[in-house]
Order: C-alpha cells, then sequence, then structure tokens
C-alpha cells in the first residue's frame, strides 16, 4: 500500500488496512493491571506510547514498566511519550516496580525507560536498582531491559550488566539514512556498539525496528545484516503507527505476507528469534522468546 504526495507535496493521511485491529480492552486481568499501576503511581510504556496491545497484554496480567519518570529528553518524531525537562528520578520508584512485579506473580517482567541525557549516567543506575528491587521480593523472575543508547557510554551500560538482566535489548527503531528525521539525537553505529558490546559479554540481546516510515527493502537488507553481525539474538519487526497528526505520518502499510518474508530472511542471517508483523512491538511475547533461545547458550 504505497502513498504519494498531494498537491501541496505532503503525504495524505492512510486509512488503516483490516490487518491493523487491535483488540478491545475485556476482562477483569486489564482492570486488575490498571488499578496497580494506578496505585503505585507507576509509568507503562502501554499507556506513554500508545501501544495497540495494551488490551491483550492487560487482559493478560502483563505489562512493560517505564521507569526513571515520564518524560523524555529525546524528541523523536515516531514516539508518542511525552517531551521535556523530567523531574529527578524518584527514589522510590524502584521498589514500586518490584512491588507491582511481585503482585501481579510476573515470572518475566519487561522494564523500559524514557531518554534521559540529563543524568549522567543515562539512568543506567535506576535499570540496575530496579532488576536488584524485583529479585528481592521476586527472586525467580526473569528480567528483559529494554535500554536507551546511554549516550553511547560503556561505563553506564556496564552498570545495567553487572546487575545481571537476562535479556537486554536496545531497538534501532529504522534504517540508518531516516535517523536525522525520525530519531535526530541517536546514531546507528552508537546504537549497534550498545548491543554488540553486551553480546560480547555473553548476554541475551535483543533489538527491533518498525517498518513503514519510508524505508526501502534494500535498506532494510543492510540493516538485519548489520544487527545480525553485532550479535544480536532476538529481533522484533513491526508497522509504524502515528501517535497523532503532529508525528511523522505512516508512508505505507506493510501487509503481513511482507512481513513474513522479512522475517524468513532475518532468520536465515542467524537471528534465534525472529517475530514479525504488523501489531508486534518491543515486549510482544518477550517470555516466548527468551524461553525458544535457552536452548543455547548466547554467543
Amino acid at each position: 500500500m504505497e502513498s504519494s504526495l498531494d498537491s501541496a507535496g505532503n503525504l495524505p493521511t492512510l486509512h488503516k488496512p483490516p490487518w491493523i485491529k487491535a483488540p478491545l480492552s475485556t476482562g477483569t486481568g486489564y482492570a486488575r493491571v490498571r488499578s496497580l499501576v494506578d496505585r503505585n503511581r507507576l509509568h507503562t510504556v502501554c499507556q506513554s506510547a500508545k501501544c495497540p496491545n495494551i488490551a491483550s497484554c492487560w487482559s493478560n496480567g502483563t505489562g512493560t514498566f517505564l521507569i526513571l519518570g515520564s518524560v523524555c529528553t529525546r524528541s523523536c518524531r515516531f514516539c508518542a511519550v511525552e517531551k521535556g525537562h523530567p523531574n529527578k528520578p524518584d527514589p522510590d520508584e524502584s521498589s514500586r516496580v518490584a512491588h507491582a512485579v511481585n503482585s501481579l506473580g510476573l515470572n518475566y517482567a519487561v522494564i523500559t525507560s524514557v531518554t534521559r541525557d540529563d543524568l549522567p549516567d543515562g539512568g543506567a543506575s535506576v535499570f540496575a536498582e530496579t532488576i536488584r528491587a524485583i529479585r528481592t521480593v521476586r527472586p525467580d523472575c526473569r528480567i528483559e531491559l529494554l535500554i536507551p543508547d546511554l549516550a553511547g557510554s560503556m561505563q553506564a551500560l556496564d552498570i545495567v550488566l553487572n546487575a545481571g538482566p537476562d535479556v537486554l535489548n536496545h531497538n534501532v527503531e529504522t534504517v540508518p539514512h531516516l535517523y536525522p528525521l525520525i530519531r535526530p539525537s541517536a546514531d546507528w553505529n552508537r546504537s549497534l556498539a550498545i548491543l554488540r558490546h553486551a553480546a560480547r559479554k555473553g548476554f541475551l540481546t535483543k533489538s527491533g525496528f518498525m517498518m513503514g516510515l519510508g524505508e526501502s527493502r534494500r535498506e532494510l537488507t543492510a540493516a538485519l545484516t548489520q544487527i545480525a553481525a553485532a550479535g544480536v539474538h532476538i529481533l522484533t519487526i513491526g508497522q509504524y503507527l502515528a501517535p497523532t497528526r503532529e508525528h511523522h505520518p505512516v508512508e505505507r502499510y506493510v501487509p503481513p505476507e511482507e512481513f513474513e518474508d522479512l522475517r524468513a530472511e532475518a532468520q536465515s542471517l542467524g537471528f534465534r528469534f525472529v517475530i514479525a508483523g504488523p501489531l508486534v512491538r518491543s515486549s510482544f511475547k518477550a517470555e516466548e522468546a527468551w524461553r525458544e533461545c535457552l536452548t543455547e547458550s548466547p554467543a
């Protein structure tokens, strides 16, 4: 489904195809997660990023916790998370996240954060503190971290890694040539360096990107090759959905069969687990991906 410029040179608003359909929120599981998040004054990327899978995940009693507040210091054009000047980190946030994880009885928790370029370590110490807090109350819980690029600091990354996450995730989001347009404060090679460093230290690594932002198939193939060469084990590929009219427009809706083709291509490059589809997001089937990779030790 290709788009073309209108007479004013702008991309027209595309109508969502039938394969873009998120489930409605139903059941007691959804209400329980919502109540727990509200009571503990927590943030979730499910809400902040307007994830289309919030209903299904919360109905199943899972979610992705967002730490370091809810305000991001960067202005990526694809992301719905609030931008601006964040407050100082909440010293009690880690314990509240741990309480929520324990209350939900989670055996697998996914923790992410806003980008905090205002902090000397980019928030690495708070990630580490959150891991320790969760394992204090729920020792057997597996923990996946979806981290920002920490301004490329390997010292900050080592703070995170030394806390022992079970999966280290960092999303590249899109192909290199779109970075200046889509995520101008980020850097493709810096993101690959984060993933490469974690993989070389023996961690199970994960990354993901979106389609429909204006990338070409040739660029996607080149990106897949570089991500695989960085040692990434798990890959997620989903459809970009513009959160508002002020964000970068959707340039095309990618049909399911194209996602399947790309999944097969990625698997041929050696990724251990690849999930691709219109509504796939970074934490989609996260525990399943981790379990699938248990049969081998990280390279």
